[in-house]
């Protein structure tokens, strides 16, 4: 089996990062979002990438009376009430047409691309650990994203855990809804699932660190392992973190980092997952995706000499199906 390359994308929009940003402070990124996505989706479609758009539910809704229509009967009880999507609903004074919060135009654009895939990321940017939520009012918000999805003949398969908090013990509630894999964190100990309050300033540092020296190892995996257990984990390699002006020196090593992962995973024949998201291109469109092609660029020399595949989450959770001894 050759190695395979993975792309995943968290498309969630403001909803995202509404309870850390203001849109004084990431309006640009917000602006340039939608620029962002035709562009990697002509770079995906040049290069022969298919990729996972890990699309939030209330995304697909063209405005918030429509979302008001479909709210889930349980909702989450955070102990941080800043956290919760639903009481932004309540609180935010809403316009007829808001860009920021709502994108059918955006997923009707991905379907059209070849070789993408709509996936799930919760219904409301579903928070798994932190304090005051059940996995009952998980369910719910699943449920009603898979619903929301279904309604516009999306198959739901993949799921990307919101601020990749990954919580065992919701598990089953992905193969109850028809979810067969997730994203799922880094080896490493500084990428192990954390609620807000574990997002401490030294995890941090060596996240970004990381980005640019080797602390944490290439983060490949072998297709056995993945298959071992359903819902399938396809673990995340490596976050795309966008380009830094303050940085640029070291943009060279932070492209040498990729590239010997995905070198590795190509060689030894294991799997390569990079990730993203897309408002992270949007304050600097042009400089993100001249980095993006350049490691794109760099897969179809994989391809070329060893045979390398871009696959998506889905389509890679079809493959460890067919491996998997249950």
């Amino acid at each position: 089996m050759p190695g395979v390359f993975t792309v995943s994308l968290d498309l969630e929009l403001y909803w995202g990062v509404r309870d850390s940003r203001s849109f004084e402070d990431y309006g640009a990124n917000l602006r340039g979002e939608r620029d962002a996505i035709r562009g990697i989706l002509d770079l995906f479609q040049t290069h022969g990438i298919h990729a996972t758009w890990a699309t939030l539910g209330f995304l697909f809704f063209k405005d918030i009376a429509q979302l008001r229509q479909q709210l889930p009967g349980v909702l989450p009880d955070y102990q941080n009430q800043q956290l919760s999507s639903y009481r932004y609903i309540d609180e935010r004074t809403w316009g007829d047409d808001d860009l920021y919060h709502f994108a059918p135009d955006a997923i009707e654009q991905i379907l059209r691309c070849p070789g993408q895939e709509v996936g799930t990321h919760t219904f409301s940017h579903y928070y798994c650990l932190e304090e005051g939520q059940t996995i009952e009012s998980f369910r719910a918000d699943l449920r009603a994203a898979v619903e929301v999805a279904k309604g516009v003949g999306i198959p739901t398969t993949s799921l990307v855990f919101p601020r990749n908090q990954a919580n065992p013990a919701y598990l089953p509630v992905l193969d109850e809804l028809g979810i067969a894999c997730y994203r799922g964190n880094e080896r490493m100990s500084f990428y192990k699932p954390r609620n807000q309050q574990g997002q401490s300033p030294l995890v941090r540092a060596l996240r970004l660190l990381d980005t640019y020296i080797n602390l944490s190892g290439h983060n490949t995996y072998s297709l056995e392992e993945c298959a071992r257990n359903r819902p399938f984990d396809i673990p995340a390699s490596r976050f795309l973190r966008p380009c830094s002006r303050s940085l640029a020196p070291l943009e060279s090593l932070r492209l040498h980092r990729i590239k010997r992962a995905m070198h590795e995973a190509a060689t030894e024949n294991r799997l390569f997952h990079l990730w993203w998201h897309p408002h992270n291109f949007g304050a600097d469109v042009k400089r993100n995706l001249d980095f993006l092609r350049k490691i794109l660029i760099h897969y179809d020399q994989l391809r070329q000499r060893h045979g390398m595949q871009s696959r998506n989450m889905g389509e890679v959770a079809a493959l460890l199906e067919r491996m998997h001894v249950g």
